[in-house]
């Protein structure tokens, strides 16, 4: 169905689909499956909550979404995967999580690629930050090496906002 609009990548694993739809790493494994089979390139979602960040288990988090939903997938599946990192803890809550800590996990789930698919394939991966990025954060999340861009989500809303946070991908 999304393949017959015309779309080219659709978004899985997103927190609010996890939490209020129940989906399951075995749900989001068959979901990517069924994408990738109909065409479609998959912007796959993965974060902690609050407490499990504070409880510093989001890197066992994180590893083990991509574990069990896509770390199944053939070196040639792979390479229609966009990763989007969103502390569920900062997203719609006004809490942003800083570059630094955005720069730390999106380098951790690069460095879990790499384990995974080697490291040409985590180079290659794109990765994703998607975390209450906004005009006033985005140069900044956007300089660090391993933020590939945002998964922007309220801040497309305002016009304004979205076209600085294009802006500020642009430098």
């Amino acid at each position: 169905m999304v393949k017959s609009t015309g779309a080219e990548y659709v978004i899985l694993g997103h927190s609010e689909r996890r939490q209020y739809y129940n989906e399951t790493p075995e749900i989001l494994k068959e979901k990517v499956r069924l994408a990738l089979d109909n065409g479609l390139k998959v912007i796959f979602c993965c974060g902690e909550t609050l407490e499990e960040r504070e409880a510093e288990k989001q890197n066992a988090i994180v590893k083990a979404e991509l574990e069990n939903s896509v770390f199944n997938l053939s070196s040639t599946d792979w390479e229609n995967i966009i990763l989007a990192y969103e502390p569920i803890w900062a997203i719609g809550t006004g809490k942003t999580a800083t570059s630094d800590q955005a720069e730390e996990m999106l380098a951790y789930i690069r460095s879990i690629v790499a384990e995974k698919y080697g490291r040409e394939a985590a180079d290659d991966t794109t990765i994703l930050y998607g975390g209450s990025c906004n005009p006033g954060n985005a140069a900044e999340l956007f300089s660090k090496p391993d933020i590939d861009g945002g998964l922007i989500g309220g801040a497309s809303l305002k016009t304004s906002d979205f076209k600085a946070i294009i802006d500020a991908w642009k430098k």
